[in-house]
């Protein structure tokens, strides 16, 4: 006879005496529904990160979000769902490194730390990614209100701050790049496939109400905006590369000046540019910025370039941060590569010490760190700073800041945007800096 699969099976095993007995299990069937009373605030200890995160959303003023919302008591149409929650969601999402809106609606359903987060509010991830690029004014200023606050209570002065770039992958492949004929050819497709689509709802106007021919639809709207995104990056890509070939120097006698190479522009994500990566290859990326501070390691600027250069990056930064903030810091650290003699000047007649390394001459005979005869004083004053043990102390602070920044970052799994687009790019790098400065002020913050 075969064991039946209830829950209380018998089993049947010899015994000492070689007689067999039938005993009696409780056996696990992981397949049936349970109805179980849940109480969210149980399922959370209290010093759990998710309740720190809560206690941040509560004290931040976040009418700006609330503006867009038409619902009222008494009126009809369904209520949305409150951007307090949303916030709250995705800085948590941030801190644990989770960067799908599918994977935070998931967790939604099956985490309790991101249950307790709704209270019991469903959520989709349409509604989760619409939020999540859909305010990046919103969160820029919260940003800034976030470090006020922690300068009020004296945990930031941002006497030194630290710049440095990271190459963040772009959504965008390679063979996205197309020429400008190219380009004009697939614009060309679009804009018939929207006359068809065109045509086949005056002949059928109910086709419209079906989801697959509104996705379509969608589909092949957004394929035109791309690439006509694309042709107007690539204006720029050709008016920068004339404005450069003016500036060059001219080839010497006998020689042939090297063959531009034609500017490209992708059909994927216009606005990213091929860059050099840190392990040397060359892919679709963004330079991502942040300036932080060196004492406390909090992050007061953020920006997000599209060109793979950080030289000439130092002077916008440092007007963000004043602006922002209304503190011009004391000195400024950055590495090789925004080594600017003019930003240098700018800075110096601002009252701003820069520290960054002085290149070495062609020439190994010279001395670095003395004065060349075309310096200004603000030139000349970097070169002996930065000849100066006090000086090589107060730079090496940079790697410990910048670089530790950078890698808390990465580790949070900002290696590639999966969003398409500057300004959306711009966005995540701003929850990227939310979520860092939340976890930089529980690390400050005296109990």
């Amino acid at each position: 006879m075969k064991p039946t699969s209830t829950p209380h099976a018998l089993t049947s095993v010899p015994s000492d005496s070689d007689c067999v007995r039938a005993l009696r299990v409780q056996r696990a069937i992981r397949n049936q529904l349970e109805l179980r009373p849940c109480d969210l605030e149980a399922t959370l200890g209290q010093d759990h990160p998710a309740r720190a995160v809560w206690a941040f959303v509560e004290r931040q003023d976040l009418s700006r979000l609330y503006e867009g919302i038409r619902t009222v008591e008494g009126g009809s149409g369904r209520s949305p769902i409150d951007p307090a929650i949303l916030l709250g969601l995705w800085l948590l999402a941030t801190l644990d490194g989770v960067g799908s809106a599918r994977e935070v609606a998931r967790l939604c359903t099956s985490h309790d730390a991101y249950r307790w987060m709704c209270g019991g509010v469903g959520v989709n991830h349409h509604t989760l990614s619409d939020f999540r690029v859909g305010h990046p004014a919103e969160l820029d200023e919260l940003l800034a209100r976030h470090v006020a606050v922690l300068s009020h209570k004296g945990l930031v002065r941002m006497e030194r701050v630290a710049q440095d770039g990271m190459r963040i992958r772009a959504s965008a492949g390679a063979a996205s790049f197309r020429r400008r004929e190219t380009l004009r050819e697939h614009l060309r497709q679009a804009r018939a496939q929207v006359a068809v689509l065109k045509q086949e709802l005056e002949s059928d106007p109910g086709a419209s109400r079906t989801r697959s021919q509104a996705a379509r639809e969608r589909a092949v709207r957004e394929r035109e905006e791309r690439v006509t995104q694309a042709l107007t990056e690539l204006k720029t890509l050709e008016q920068r590369a004339s404005d450069s070939s003016r500036q060059g120097k001219p080839p010497k006698p006998g020689s042939s000046a090297p063959k531009a190479r034609e500017p490209r522009a992708s059909t994927t994500d216009a606005d990213a540019h091929v860059m050099k990566m840190a392990d040397g290859g060359f892919r679709p990326a963004y330079n991502a910025q942040l300036a932080t501070d060196t004492a406390t390691h909090v992050i007061v600027g953020v920006a997000v370039l599209t060109t793979g250069s950080d030289m000439g990056q130092m002077a916008p930064m440092v007007d963000q941060v004043v602006q922002d903030h209304g503190v011009r810091p004391q000195a400024w650290l950055v590495d090789g590569g925004f080594t600017h003699l003019g930003q240098i000047d700018t800075l110096h007649k601002d009252g701003m010490d820069v520290y960054t390394p002085v290149p070495k001459p062609k020439d190994p005979s010279r001395n670095r760190y003395l004065a060349r005869r075309r310096d200004t004083p603000a030139v000349v004053a970097w070169r002996e700073r930065m000849g100066t043990t006090e000086g090589k102390d107060i730079y090496k602070e940079r790697a410990a800041t910048a670089e530790c920044v950078n890698a808390q970052a990465r580790n949070r799994g900002l290696w590639q945007f999966n969003v398409r687009g500057r300004v959306k790019a711009y966005a995540v790098l701003l929850w990227h800096a939310l979520a860092h400065n939340l976890r930089r002020e529980m690390a400050l913050q005296p109990v």
